[in-house]
């Protein structure tokens, strides 16, 4: 109660016109971050969200900067009101309730509009964030390279396969085709870079007033746009049927011959599977270390729709076919 007490205090230090006793705080779940999210609502038609970061990871640090760099850019993202560094609080535009995964039961035709949407609004961030605009960049973490596709890797190995799962750590190590998954990083750190959210799941975007807006972009990095795509149409809160995934690459690969960047589609799509099995890999690790080392048991419920997915890319990579036979068997 001390804790909610003093964030009234502090917001109403900021936003004077607001009265104490008027506003109720509303604690929101969001996530597996160190981060703790409040709705501060002044009366029945305003409120706003109240953001609280540790230290512990720096990237939240850079939170309002990179809001900033996107809205200045054309991607739509919540308003910063005021940040307080020095307490790590944000003070941020209230986009409501309803995000992307909470539309999941939806009919397609229904969704559809959104998801083109939601591609619509990363392929802005794609294609123009990289280029010089009078923002000034923000600091941002470290790009996707050869290391950090080999962490996601071992991420997957360690927290999924051996922490979750219970596989001897040899025996994981002689079957991982660990020389191809070497290659495979190689490769994609190989190709131009342009910027990405990193973590373009279902509940990392908010729908307003009909229209996708982004959130917990505090790792946006330089990468590979497939990364995004594969985040969003691979998402293991939202599993797609093969035919909506196929219409939304589609959809995007189309808008991005419109930016006038054509794309050869067996190209892009080889890098597509690749990206994807990073993903799937990294979100699996994150699964087994939130569920076991941060004791989250939720998150534990997500392995199965993202193994059947990993097992679905890995069918279409050549030269993982010893991985692909230990995941049969889990």
């Amino acid at each position: 109660m001390a804790a909610v007490s003093q964030l009234i205090e502090k917001t109403v230090s900021r936003f004077p016109r607001f009265a104490r006793q008027e506003i109720i705080v509303h604690p929101l779940e969001k996530g597996g971050s160190d981060r703790k999210f409040y709705r501060m609502a002044f009366n029945a038609d305003h409120s706003m969200i109240l953001a609280k970061y540790g230290r512990q990871r720096e990237e939240n640090r850079h939170y309002v900067a990179i809001a900033q760099f996107l809205g200045g850019v054309g991607v739509r993202v919540p308003e910063i009101y005021f940040h307080d560094d020095e307490e790590g609080l944000i003070w941020m535009e209230d986009l409501g309730d309803r995000d992307l995964w909470s539309y999941r039961n939806e009919p397609w035709p229904a969704r559809r509009d959104l998801y083109h949407n939601a591609l619509d609004q990363v392929l802005t961030l794609h294609t123009r964030a990289h280029l010089a605009t009078p923002v000034e960049p923000p600091q941002l973490q470290a790009e996707f390279n050869a290391e950090l596709y080999r962490w996601e890797q071992n991420y997957f190995l360690e927290n999924c396969l051996i922490r979750h799962f219970g596989l001897d750590a040899d025996d994981v190590e002689e079957k991982c085709n660990r020389a191809r998954l070497a290659e495979i990083g190689e490769q994609l750190a190989a190709l131009p870079r342009c910027y990405v959210h990193r973590d373009f799941q279902s509940q990392n975007i908010v729908i307003k007033d009909g229209a996708a807006c982004f959130i917990d972009f505090q790792g946006m990095r330089p990468g590979l746009p497939q990364y995004d795509l594969a985040s969003l149409l691979y998402d293991p809160y939202v599993r797609l049927p093969k035919h909506e995934r196929a219409e939304l690459l589609n959809h995007y690969l189309e808008a991005l011959a419109d930016y006038g960047q054509p794309a050869v589609a067996a190209d892009f799509t080889a890098i597509y599977d690749l990206c994807a099995m990073q993903r799937l890999m990294q979100a699996l690790g994150a699964y087994g270390f939130l569920g076991h080392v941060k004791e989250r048991p939720h998150f534990l419920e997500h392995i199965p729709a993202a193994l059947t997915a990993l097992r679905e890319v890995l069918e279409r990579i050549p030269g993982v076919e010893s991985l692909r036979e230990q995941l049969a068997k889990l």
